[in-house]
């Protein structure tokens, strides 16, 4: 027992001063890629293969308010890198920063135009191959609706992880649903307003504070794995994924509130999100694979399972289980056997 602890000295004595003092533990090496345009909010890349790619392209569509490193954690935590290894071309798009200036940005703007526009120029880049979406949390919600919006959009399945349909399954939604009832949501809408948005300090605030139990036992973990340099490695990239989360656009943030959380209109089947715009699930009709988790607390397994009976046009419709929370089933160390090989059987039935 001593002859580990004197042996492990050096490693612990050498993270510690990574932590404290130095540049960190690991550094981040992105899966290399290269940028196909780069627009305001739609810059999309193509992750960098050197052998043909099989089967259809497959575009990563990230939600609002995080960044595309969702996808591409750490080495061995990146979604994009285990695309590569099947054997996919996999592209993913980013929204970039998001402000003040940003305010007036709606759902419409990503199911009407980023996204298609990103599936239309990877699908030409295949020869008209039809597109593989995957989306995670908001990302799922983005795709979904993208897909059904557009009929003529040349995608042929959309997977959502972690994308709830039925807010009345999601008892962390329960007592603003409940208020919302006598305030008409303005408790939250109004703020909005104000600021333009959710500003980035506030959406990384909120994403500690849902994280409350790892925050506060963060120095327990710290001590206990000084000499596991993995442990504190996956520790430091979901502290550096946290950092760089960039805000919501105002007018989206309160769509999201009003039209998913207050009126469940993904449950109903039909999403209002203007006059003009209005979105019915049941005209998607190509195949979808939608994966939940019962440890996951922001989109609870039920809530996302509600999607297959909502989802009544689609060729294919199935719901699938993992393990882990929320960022854990996309990007978590059992996402590699758990969340993953799901899509890759999705992809290649």
């Amino acid at each position: 027992m001593s002859g580990t602890i004197v042996a492990d000295l050096p490693v612990a004595l050498r993270n510690a001063w990574a932590l404290s003092f130095g540049d960190g533990i690991e550094q981040r090496v992105p899966t290399p890629s290269t940028t196909i345009y780069d627009e305001p909010h739609r810059h999309l890349s193509r992750y960098d293969r050197s052998t043909p790619a099989t089967g259809n392209p497959v575009l990563l569509v990230p939600p609002l308010a995080v960044t595309i490193s969702c996808y591409d954690l750490r080495p061995g935590q990146s979604l994009a890198e285990y695309l590569l290894d099947i054997g996919k071309q996999a592209y993913v798009i980013d929204y970039g920063e998001i402000g003040y200036e940003d305010r007036n940005l709606g759902f419409e703007e990503w199911t009407h135009d980023i996204i298609p526009a990103a599936v239309r120029r990877v699908s030409a880049e295949h020869g008209g191959a039809p597109v593989d979406l995957i989306g995670w949390s908001f990302g799922g919600t983005i795709s979904i609706l993208t897909a059904a919006a557009h009929a003529d959009l040349p995608i042929a399945s959309v997977t959502a992880i972690g994308t709830p349909f039925d807010q009345r399954k999601n008892p962390g939604v329960a007592l603003p649903r409940a208020i919302a009832r006598y305030t008409g949501g303005r408790e939250v809408t109004e703020p909005t307003k104000w600021f333009g948005g959710i500003p980035k300090q506030a959406v990384r605030a909120g994403f500690r504070v849902q994280a409350f139990s790892r925050e506060i036992t963060r120095p327990v973990f710290i001590a206990r794995n000084l000499a596991n340099t993995e442990a504190l490695a996956r520790m430091e990239s979901i502290d550096r994924f946290i950092g760089e989360m960039p805000g919501y656009p105002g007018r989206l943030y309160r769509q999201s509130y009003r039209q998913f959380i207050q009126r469940n209109e993904l449950a109903k089947g039909t999403v209002n999100l203007r006059r003009n715009c209005v979105i019915e699930l049941s005209k998607l009709t190509c195949r979808v694979l939608l994966i939940g988790s019962r440890s996951d607390i922001l989109a609870p397994a039920a809530a996302v399972a509600a999607g297959v009976d909502v989802l009544t046009g689609a060729v294919e419709a199935r719901y699938e289980e993992v393990g882990g929370s929320h960022l854990g089933m996309v990007a978590g160390p059992e996402a590699r056997t758990a969340t993953w090989p799901l899509i890759e059987d999705f992809l290649e039935a």
